[in-house]
């Protein structure tokens, strides 16, 4: 269970001392998290990066940082920023520890949503200190992401001893710390794609399809209305759920997949599934009648059974 965050200013003794910074990794995300500290006073002082994106990123958010292979970034810096691929992470930090690169009492973070502090082992075993802080945001690269770390929250995953230390980097970096247990981020980071990465996904497509029918501006369209639809959800959960699938009207749903089969094939497979989770959901929380659900998920079934699917405007 989740222990409350006190909202109380720090006391100096649960703040962490200034610290030299270290990135390893200068995608989005590393430098944004560096520069958040830097004006919290910690002091950034090493970044890798290999591609020319990366040595761009850490020039306009790190100015005047040196760029350094990973090694030497752990070798000048107090806390280091580990902000590199999920998959890479392990491999990653057995070569860091077995090349003799991290150092005791040195503060080792990742920011993968997926590992917690386990994947940190092998430092751990070197004397590093772990720490697994996951910012659930979406990063572009660039200055406005120092912006949106304010009430951010932060997956934060630690040993009890680093919890405080964990918590109080999180809020000096304007984030929310949320504790989540070492056997649960794998099932934290899914639902965090499942609602972020498919909504881009989602909106993409939308915005693609308005633009088909004509619309000079889908973006400007859309924005109320999702912005409405999302606040609506958060607010109100399944409640929120409106549209032909939660009304049940199967003859509109077989409409609008003639239609994108016509227009936009390659989205047909994804609203038949995101149609039937809808009314899975519609009708588990009462929203949609039994036997309006039933014929529904029959022109579903149907629909997802005929590769060529019926004409524009047909039904079955």
């Amino acid at each position: 269970m989740n222990a409350p965050v006190s909202k109380e200013p720090l006391d100096a003794r649960d703040r962490p001392a200034r610290l030299t910074v270290g990135v390893v990794g200068a995608g989005r995300v590393g430098p944004a998290l560096a520069a958040s500290l830097q004006l919290a006073g910690h002091r950034p002082v090493a970044v890798s990066g290999v591609s020319d994106a990366s040595r761009r990123r850490a020039a306009e958010l790190l100015p005047d940082v040196p760029v350094v292979e990973p090694a030497e970034v752990l070798a000048r810096a107090e806390l280091v920023l580990l902000t590199v691929p999920d998959d890479v992470l392990p491999t990653l930090v057995e070569g860091l520890a077995e090349t003799g690169a991290v150092r005791p009492g040195q503060l080792l973070v990742h920011t993968s949503g997926r590992y917690g502090a386990r994947v940190l082992d092998p430092a751990l075993r070197a004397g590093a200190l772990p720490l697994a802080l996951h910012p659930a945001m979406t990063f572009t690269g660039t200055a406005v992401d120092v912006q949106r770390l304010a009430g951010c929250s932060f997956g934060v995953t630690a040993p009890e001893e680093l919890r405080l230390a964990a918590e109080a980097l999180v809020i000096e970096m304007g984030g929310e710390p949320e504790w989540i247990a070492e056997e649960s981020r794998p099932l934290y980071h899914a639902a965090l794609a499942l609602g972020a990465n498919h909504l881009v996904t989602l909106v993409a497509q939308s915005m693609e399809l308005l633009a088909k029918a004509g619309v000079a501006a889908p973006d400007r369209m859309l924005g109320p209305l999702l912005g409405a639809a999302l606040d609506n959800a958060l607010r109100s959960g399944d409640a929120a759920l409106t549209g032909p699938v939660a009304r049940g009207d199967a003859g509109t749903v077989a409409a609008h997949i003639g239609e994108l089969r016509e227009h936009a094939p390659q989205a047909v497979a994804g609203y038949i599934e995101m149609a039937r989770a809808t009314a899975d959901r519609a009708l588990a929380h009462g929203l949609l009648k039994a036997e309006l659900a039933e014929d529904l998920l029959v022109v579903l079934a149907d629909q997802e059974r005929r590769p060529g699917g019926p004409g524009p405007g047909e039904t079955r």
